[in-house]
């Protein structure tokens, strides 16, 4: 597919998915929401990890009003139900390790864009904004879901509510990212963790998600007897046994994905 708002590249098994719209700060139009979500599930299809960073010197500025305002009387419901909920459900339900590379600003839905991924790294001058409130509205794009869990009800009411700037730094120290990295040293760093991801253990990969994220609905008991039926499925796979056998050779392991 030939993309117009965004970039997808797929090598040794990593996706990288640039939001390619720098002189807009990458801000979302119905087209990019579109094009995010089928980038996202063509690379879950071909890809051991996939990567969302942003083109020039933002992530990503969150709904791009001139874009909305053009499309005539602005149907904030339909929007969210029908482009937005596709995109983040794409996102967080992708069987592979997602990772944001937050390379700048990320704010309103762009913020919560990339929350939605399963870990989040972030450049030191990088800053996240739940800006709703500026212009009479609510976190949305799975902001009241995502925050109040990564980082505390309280912290999460107050980012909401007041519509402050949160830095990297601080977002790192309160849980709500990762990690803040060094401006000069980010790129080399997400670049060599996705690799990472992309040549490791894919099948247990897909459990620890499973099993981190199911765990906020269990008990302690339900929950132990979802670790011990997915860990008896991981010790069922060849990464399993190339992971012993590595370690026993003192070799880095040679894991094949799927």
């Amino acid at each position: 597919m030939d993309y117009q708002t965004i970039a997808l590249e797929i090598t040794d098994g990593l996706a990288v998915i640039t939001l390619n719209r720098p002189e807009k700060m990458n801000a979302l139009t119905s087209l990019m929401r579109a094009e995010i979500t089928h980038a996202v599930n063509d690379a879950a299809g071909r890809a051991r990890a996939v990567v969302m960073t942003g083109a020039g010197d933002a992530f990503c500025t969150g709904q791009d009003l001139g874009d909305a305002a053009s499309a005539g009387e602005i149907d904030l419901g339909r929007a969210l139900r029908e482009e937005y909920y596709p995109m983040l459900r794409a996102i967080y339900d992708c069987p592979v390790p997602t990772v944001s590379a937050v390379n700048g600003p990320a704010a309103g839905a762009g913020a919560n864009l990339a929350l939605a991924a399963d870990v989040v790294i972030a450049t030191e001058s990088a800053y996240f904004l739940q800006a709703f409130a500026r212009i009479g509205l609510m976190p949305d794009a799975g902001g009241t879901w995502f925050l109040p869990r990564n980082m505390g009800l309280a912290k999460a009411m107050g980012a909401a509510l007041f519509a402050d700037r949160i830095t990297a730094r601080q977002a790192d120290a309160w849980g709500m990212i990762w990690e803040a990295v060094p401006d000069a040293e980010f790129d080399a760093h997400w670049r060599r963790r996705a690799a990472w991801l992309a040549q490791g253990p894919t099948e247990a990969f897909a459990r620890i998600k499973k099993a981190i994220r199911g765990s906020f609905d269990h008990a302690l008991d339900a929950q132990l007897e979802i670790e011990a039926h997915l860990q008896g499925e991981c010790g069922a796979t060849r990464d399993f046994q190339e992971g012993v056998l590595a370690f026993l050779e003192k070799r880095p392991a040679s894991f094949e994905g799927r």
